[in-house]
């Protein structure tokens, strides 16, 4: 029974050696030349407790001051940020043949040029938290939304990756990005230009392509897209505007979607919920869309008798 078995996993083996060796893109052996996912997420938890040093720990530290906790995980986030944008570099065209020395040069200037931005990071992200606090009744407190929003996250970690990306690093930034993702549904490209005061209410189901621009005080409710009008150029396409501008305080209800490089959403505009635009609005505009005919039906073919609502009929019994 065991030699028999031995015997199929072998022939198994065997097949997919043969299937390996064919050439294409998903047989290539990169296991050396590609990011770890793992520790590229591990750096970005880590920069979530230098962005909050009051509110999140690591336990792997013991430290009685935070500069002394903060010294300690640049030290970690320094070595490893090096040694992954190391490996990175090598998919951009300039250092594809480029030596260990000049490789290690960048990856170390790279490195400290992001950790420069990090009290711009965390600006920004102050002002997230005031427009969340301000705009959700049902938040209490603001640490409550530092410890619980998917849409914080999901808006501090696109801030992270787009000082990245605005470096030139390439993978790591949609890296992060996409575990933002994996964990809260909400979809952001690191290219995305991001103002103050952005606040995404439950945020599931956003997506927000790479040439969006957002201005401040913006708001988008879940369900959003902020998308292209098409992508049948594929690569032709790399490099040119194919999302929307969103000017300040503009608000997205739910389900909407704006899409296009062109389309220009001015300053003060209010999208409805499940619109639909392609064209420029102008600023101070209300756009929605025109409500469906509702029908009522009690039971069979009967239609409902329009009548006035009893404000003490109610689901609910007062205890």
């Amino acid at each position: 029974m065991a030699n028999g078995m031995d015997e199929k996993i072998n022939g198994i083996v065997n097949l997919l050696m043969d299937d390996y060796a064919k050439g294409r893109v998903i047989d290539a052996n990169k296991i050396f030349e590609y990011p770890d996912k793992d520790v590229v997420i591990d750096i970005l938890e880590k920069l979530k407790v230098v962005i909050y040093p009051g509110y999140y720990r690591n336990s792997n530290y013991r430290t009685y001051t935070v500069r002394n906790n903060i010294a300690i995980l640049l030290e970690d986030i320094i070595f490893h940020l090096i040694r992954q944008t190391s490996i990175v570099l090598r998919y951009m065209p300039e250092y594809e043949m480029a030596d260990a020395d000049a490789i290690r040069a960048e990856s170390e200037r790279i490195t400290f040029a992001f950790l420069e931005t990090i009290p711009k990071i965390r600006e920004y992200i102050e002002t997230d938290i005031q427009a969340f606090y301000d705009g959700d009744p049902a938040a209490y407190n603001k640490d409550e939304i530092i410890c619980t929003y998917p849409g914080l996250y999901a808006i501090f970690s696109s801030r992270i990756a787009h000082e990245l990306f605005l470096l030139g690093v390439p993978l790591i930034p949609r890296i992060m990005t996409e575990h933002a993702h994996s964990l809260t549904g909400i979809d952001i490209h690191p290219g995305t230009t991001i103002g103050k005061y952005f606040f995404i209410d439950h945020g599931t189901g956003i997506v927000i392509g790479e040439t969006t621009e957002i201005g401040n005080n913006v708001k988008i409710y879940q369900g959003v897209t902020l998308g292209a009008l098409s992508t049948r150029g594929g690569q032709n396409l790399r490099g040119k505007k194919r999302h929307p501008t969103i000017c300040d305080n503009v608000t997205i209800y739910s389900g909407a979607s704006i899409l296009g490089g062109d389309t220009v959403i001015g300053k003060n505009v209010v999208i409805g919920g499940n619109a639909f635009i392609t064209n420029s609005i102008p600023e101070g505009a209300k756009v929605s869309v025109k409500s469906q005919e509702l029908m009522f039906h009690y039971s069979g073919s009967k239609p409902a008798e329009t009548r006035e609502i009893n404000p003490e009929d109610t689901c609910f019994h007062k205890i």
